[in-house]
């Protein structure tokens, strides 16, 4: 199945690709971060440990010190699904993370990002 692989891909996979498209489109791995950390609770460092060990895209979020009570405002498109409608929790987090990678590569401002209220 699709979904477990995605699963228990290793973050350390994931996290150069965000990397490489956010500076493609001219943002940088300091505005990357601070996305994936306010999305995640980690820190810059907890991040960075994440994306150099063999820890699974499950185990990432499961290690997430807690995903913003705002991620609920986090809605759209990826994959032709929107997000808001996935009903797994893990894939939901997922996803939500690639929307946002999404908007930070289309350069969309940090604070609309991260749905500041």
């Amino acid at each position: 199945m699709a979904q477990e692989r995605l699963f228990s891909m290793p973050f350390a996979t994931i996290y150069p690709l965000y990397v490489a498209k956010v500076e493609r489109k001219n943002r940088t791995v300091a505005e990357l971060d601070e996305v994936l950390c306010w999305f995640t609770g980690h820190s810059p460092a907890s991040l960075h440990a994440a994306a150099e060990s063999d820890q699974t895209m499950r185990e990432f979020f499961e290690h997430a010190p807690g995903i913003t009570p705002h991620a609920a405002l986090i809605t759209g498109v990826v994959c032709g699904i929107r997000v808001e409608d996935i009903g797994d929790p893990l894939m939901q987090k997922i996803r939500y993370m690639d929307k946002l990678v999404d908007e930070l590569a289309k350069g969309k401002a940090l604070v609309k990002i991260m749905r500041s209220a």
